[in-house]
């Protein structure tokens, strides 16, 4: 059964264009380089609902079982990802589905 990762980012306000910009280009480049990865889309809200409740980016990445997302936790590919977003942010919410 797929398992569907989701991650929503409120930015840290000392965080730049740069570093977002990084942390999306790494985000997105995770489905090439981490086997098991169905899919990926990241992005800002594009939602009219306003209810983001101050997240600024989120992404989604579809796995093909358990065992792929519970691989990609440690890979050496997330972690420095991981790392980066834990600097550019002021609050993360994962929630596996």
């Amino acid at each position: 059964m797929t398992v569907t990762h989701i991650v929503l980012v409120r930015w840290s306000p000392d965080a730049d264009d740069r570093q977002r910009e990084e942390v999306r280009a790494r985000v997105r480049a995770l489905q090439h380089l981490v086997e098991g990865v169905a899919s990926l889309v990241e992005g800002p809200s594009t939602s009219p609902e306003g209810l983001e409740h101050g997240f600024d980016y989120g992404f989604v990445v579809t796995f093909v079982d358990e065992d792929a997302r519970d691989h990609y936790l440690p890979h050496p590919e997330h972690v420095p990802v991981g790392r980066l977003i834990g600097e550019a942010a002021a609050e993360v919410v994962v929630f596996d589905i």
